[in-house]
């Protein structure tokens, strides 16, 4: 199978996904190599805000930014773990640079510059990620489970969780209720 590199595009769940973890979900792909790769999901909100979050793992929240922006659900893999998605990418201590404005951090030290107001101006904390072995994804596209588009910043940071998955679907020209369960073959 012809190796394509989804780093920095939006998955998009086909209706026919049935998986409870994926249905109706918008996936931001941080990183595609021929090892894996590894993503967040970006339109699943937690009943847990940034505020509650920081609260919990003991970190001092003296800053009303973010305070009451909702933690998403990432992915099922290392559900305990924070994933911070952000701009600008900044240095902190283990960062993904996603590509020139877009980051992944899983380190604390982005949380805790966040509680003091200091942290990025844009950030979508998520607990877990998604995460694919080598070859899985693009069998997945194979089977019909995924659109791809390239992502948009503005999609990731600028839109309520709720208009993501239709914005991505307009980045490709698509309604999402238009699209069909089933998949069809020439």
């Amino acid at each position: 199978m012809k190796t394509v590199n989804l780093t920095d595009h939006f998955l998009i769940a086909m209706p026919a996904m049935t998986d409870p973890y994926f249905a109706k979900s918008l996936t931001y792909v941080c990183e595609h190599t021929e090892q894996g790769a590894l993503g967040v999901v970006i339109n699943k909100p937690i009943e847990m805000t940034l505020k509650m979050l920081l609260d919990q793992v003991g970190i001092e929240f003296g800053a009303e930014q973010h305070a009451e922006e909702l933690v998403h659900f990432g992915g099922p893999v290392q559900m305990d773990r924070g994933f911070v998605l952000h701009q600008p990418l900044g240095e902190w201590m283990s960062t993904l640079a996603v590509n020139e404005r877009v980051a992944l951090t899983t380190s604390k030290d982005i949380l805790e510059a966040v509680g003091r107001g200091q942290g990025p101006y844009k950030l979508l904390v998520s607990l877990g990620y998604a995460g694919w072995a080598a070859g899985q994804l693009e069998q997945e596209l194979a089977q019909n489970a995924w659109l791809t588009v390239p992502a948009s910043a503005t999609v990731i940071f600028d839109l309520p969780w709720e208009q993501r998955l239709p914005a991505a679907m307009q980045l490709l020209g698509i309604d999402f209720a238009s699209l069909a369960d089933g998949a069809g073959h020439a």
